[in-house]
């Protein structure tokens, strides 16, 4: 893989232009898209979560936590209804995650360190790499949204249309957090620690599966965590829109939060850190 990352980044030396960025941006998505081809596994284990939480949990919640009428339901709902766009979003934000799992990995064998060799900037390769791990969330959400609609969850059907912005924005969100996660986990063993460190709270402490009413009566300071919280305006941002309303806080907490936090990564990633580093390659320690 370094060998072609180095090879790719030769050939394009002399195409920094649109074609040459687009050529690169490309070839680094179809990277990402090919090792989620060969990596079944990953495809099913991201479906399990949801679908068990909405097959088993959310079958045994909906005598007790049946929702009222809030936006942007116009009706009762029955507690499995509600939980499906937290659900979706659940699948970014471990598909965010999952993607900076391999940034790690990618650094600690040394192919980011060569393809930050290419004559392109570090931003629009970091930016290709995470628009390559939203294209593989949006199979899997769509996916499961596909199976929740078969299992009997009413979604209007411009609805899946008018999510699409919505599950993109919260995926670059999602996978900016993540991207800025494996800037400064220098080591892979570390990195699962700190994925429950990130993941559990973010997703436990948002309104993915139960409303903030519910919170609010409960503890006070704890509904003022969830509203802290991004994920739970990608939550609000991909519930709104699939029941084809939009929610202009949450959409623009979601932006800012992505761009902050890509940024973040842009300026604290460092190739150097991987294994070429540790064994007293260029910039490491000799």
């Amino acid at each position: 893989m370094s060998r072609i990352a180095a090879g790719s980044a030769r050939a394009l030396r002399g195409h920094t232009g649109a074609l040459g960025y687009l050529i690169c941006g490309w070839g680094i998505a179809w990277r990402e898209l090919l090792r989620f081809v060969h990596q079944k596994e990953r495809f099913f284990s991201a479906l399990v979560r949801p679908l068990v939480w909405l097959f088993i949990f959310a079958a045994g919640f909906r005598s007790v936590l049946g929702v009222s009428i809030i936006p942007p339901y116009e009706t009762y709902i029955l507690y499995e209804t509600y939980v499906v766009p937290g659900l979706a979003a659940m699948i970014q934000l471990f598909n965010g995650m999952q993607s900076s799992l391999s940034m790690v990995y990618d650094r600690e064998v040394g192919s980011m360190r060569v393809l930050m060799t290419s004559p392109f900037p570090r931003w629009f390769l970091l930016l290709a790499k995470l628009k390559a791990g939203v294209l593989v969330s949006l199979f899997q959400v769509y996916v499961f949204l596909g199976i929740a609609s078969l299992w009997g969850i009413d979604l209007p059907p411009l609805g899946w249309l008018a999510a699409l912005p919505a599950f993109v924005a919260a995926g670059l969100m999602l996978g900016a957090i993540g991207l800025f996660l494996s800037s400064l986990i220098r080591q892979l063993e570390n990195f699962a620690s700190v994925m429950n460190f990130v993941i559990f709270p973010m997703f436990f402490a948002s309104s993915a599966l139960y409303p903030l009413w519910r919170i609010r009566e409960s503890s006070e300071m704890l509904y003022w965590l969830c509203q802290a919280n991004p994920f739970t305006h990608a939550v609000e941002l991909v519930r709104h829109a699939l029941y084809l309303s939009f929610e202009p806080a949450s959409a623009g907490i979601v932006v800012a939060t992505g761009l902050i936090f890509f940024g973040l990564a842009v300026a604290a990633y460092d190739p150097g850190q991987g294994i070429m580093g540790r064994r007293g390659g260029p910039g490491g320690a000799p």
